[in-house]
């Protein structure tokens, strides 16, 4: 795990330590003052930390059928990106996944001290109630860590697993490639797809200390840093004899590789495209092969998350065990403080993470 600490923007690889509780918003119960990021204007082209303002307020009391969390972790990912373009209201509060404590309720289903996953993120507190899509109590898994829960066990999970499972509907033996492959999503669906049975696992990243990293510790058979060439020619040289399945999570140039790379009937899961979402006005160009599809009998599937809420049981079932032994461990990168929200969701659109970037803001 790596962690960001307030003194500076140096990583340092290990367990994360005590947070500094100087900061009175992130000693838990402490605080009575509820700290909130909200939207102050539209990003044209990367974003900037200007783009985002930081409201103070009362720590809210929970009205009938509700309870108030103090959150412990945020999740900062790259559909925030493209929400900023439209789907956030400029002026209104942030929102995103997050863990928090119960520290007042009045739903039967939630007790004081009760661990919650909730949507009501970007903010120290936040008010849900038992039903609502997203919220939910923390399973009782011993020997599995908190940061479990937002990564491998949490939507960037199970989004991995749904694209293995129901998109590329992966078999033993089958190659594999994957962009993006030190990010959250990539990271996991490294993992699973080695407990899958996968035959190659292929990776870019955009760093040589990422590439060896996948390869080194990640167990990716190999990897190549996507500034060294066109992404078609690195492809074809760390899979020779081509792919049966590609989990994209950049699109453009890794789109069109994969394309290339592909057999027939090869699949795809379309996760994302990180390469377009600093320029949504004026995308790049579709790849020039997309007519191979059809040549190929390739398949393209987007994978929507919010669809598969009913394999979370299924991810759980599968992973538990391996997270409960050490086989696998939560790839995270940490950063302390909620004040530094924006700096960790920034340096996430910048690469400057491997696996989940979370934002830890109370013990």
């Amino acid at each position: 795990m790596t962690t960001q600490r307030p003194t500076g923007p140096t990583e340092t690889t290990g367990t994360t330590g005590p947070a500094d509780t100087t900061d009175p918003a992130r000693t838990t119960g402490a605080s009575r003052t509820a700290r909130t990021f909200h939207l102050a204007a539209r990003p044209h082209g990367f974003p900037t930390p200007d783009l985002f303002s930081l409201h103070e307020a009362p720590v809210p009391e929970p009205s009938p059928g509700t309870a108030v969390v103090e959150n412990l972790y945020l999740s900062v990912d790259p559909y925030h990106r493209e929400e900023m373009d439209s789907g956030w209201d400029v002026g209104a509060p942030r929102e995103g996944r997050a863990l928090g404590r119960v520290i007042a309720s009045r739903a039967p289903e939630f007790a004081e001290g009760d661990l919650v996953l909730h949507r009501e993120g970007w903010r120290t507190h936040a008010v849900v109630a038992p039903g609502e899509s997203g919220v939910r109590k923390v399973p009782s898994y011993d020997g599995v860590p908190l940061t479990a829960y937002m990564s491998l066990l949490g939507g960037t999970g199970l989004t991995a697993y749904v694209a293995l499972t129901r998109t590329l509907e992966l078999r033993p033996g089958q190659d594999l490639f994957i962009s993006a492959a030190a990010g959250g999503v990539g990271t996991a669906a490294g993992r699973m797809a080695r407990l899958l049975g996968a035959g190659r696992i292929v990776g870019s990243a955009g760093t040589p200390a990422k590439v060896a990293r996948l390869t080194g510790e990640r167990g990716f058979d190999a990897a190549f840093d996507y500034h060294d060439g066109p992404v078609g020619e690195l492809l074809a040289q760390a899979a020779p004899d081509g792919i049966d399945a590609y989990v994209d999570n950049v699109g453009g140039d890794h789109l069109a590789g994969a394309i290339s790379a592909l057999r027939e009937h090869g699949r795809i899961a379309w996760v994302g495209a990180i390469s377009q979402y600093h320029s949504a006005h004026e995308p790049p160009a579709a790849p020039r092969n997309l007519f191979d599809i059809v040549e190929k009998s390739l398949r393209l599937e987007g994978v929507m998350v919010r669809n598969y809420h009913d394999v979370q049981q299924e991810l759980e079932d599968f992973l538990v065990p391996h997270l409960r032994t050490g086989a696998v461990v939560p790839e995270v990168t940490v950063v302390e403080g909620f004040e530094r929200t924006v700096d960790g969701f920034l340096g996430m659109l910048r690469g400057e993470n491997t696996g989940k970037m979370l934002i830890r803001i109370a013990d």
